[in-house]
């Protein structure tokens, strides 16, 4: 099993700071980003972003907004309909319940429509700099694949992988293992952007390139993947 710290250094020194690749300038753009990103690529999402946020920069131009001008802008991604009317209804909740701000709490965010347990971690630990994991295919197929989990299950593999980075974050003697926020342990966030990054890039789904992996001596999949 691959030590979380070693991972996360490594893909580091590889990829740079942990981003993520969805462009926004504020937590309603990544938050509505996010909510758009189900089942595309961040690179479509941030096709059609600008001119969305042009023309409604806001929780309260976009819960306004007419579907079928929004539905015209984001039909690139599929879907278009049911996609403009998840992020307008987004856009109202945010108005309703929270003055158009996008709130941090986890709670809040996953009451919020179209908003699950992942994208309420994506803005918590990218907006807001908490340290959460957001299981996406990447994440949970690296997990596997680096032997921290057996399960298919994103809420699965999150517990498993967070279980992980407790256990094995440096601690004095004698002291219980710090939970993920504390001193010493692995951010999470960082963690989940920088596996992203790299199984979209190397350790992809059907060719994974163990040969040119610099995860490839720790990893107990590496050239049987």
């Amino acid at each position: 099993m691959a030590d979380p710290a070693e991972v996360h250094r490594r893909l580091q020194t590889l990829h740079g700071p942990a981003r993520t690749e969805l462009d926004h300038r504020d937590a309603f753009e990544l938050l509505v980003a996010t909510v758009l990103s189900a089942q595309t690529t961040d690179v479509r999402v941030n096709a059609v972003t600008p001119e969305l946020f042009s023309r409604w920069p806001d929780a309260a131009a976009l819960a306004g907004a007419d579907p079928a001008q929004v539905e015209a802008v984001v039909r690139p991604l599929g879907m278009g309909a049911t996609r403009a009317r998840r992020i307008i209804g987004l856009a109202a909740g945010l108005c309703e319940d929270h003055g158009g701000e996008v709130p941090e709490d986890h709670d809040a965010l996953e009451r919020l429509p179209g908003v699950g347990r992942k994208t309420a971690h994506v803005v918590r630990g990218t907006w807001f700099g908490r340290s959460a994991l957001a299981v996406d295919t990447h994440v949970g197929r690296l997990a596997r694949r680096l032997g921290w989990t057996g399960h298919s299950d994103p809420r699965r593999v999150e517990e498993d992988v967070v279980d992980l980075v407790e256990r094995t974050a440096p601690r004095p003697s004698g002291r219980a293992a710090p939970g993920p926020e504390e001193s010493g342990a692995v951010d999470l966030t960082s963690l989940s952007l920088l596996l992203i990054l790299h199984g979209r890039r190397v350790c992809t789904a059907r060719s994974p390139r163990c040969d040119d992996c610099v995860l490839a001596p720790l990893c107990p999949s590496a050239g049987i993947a």
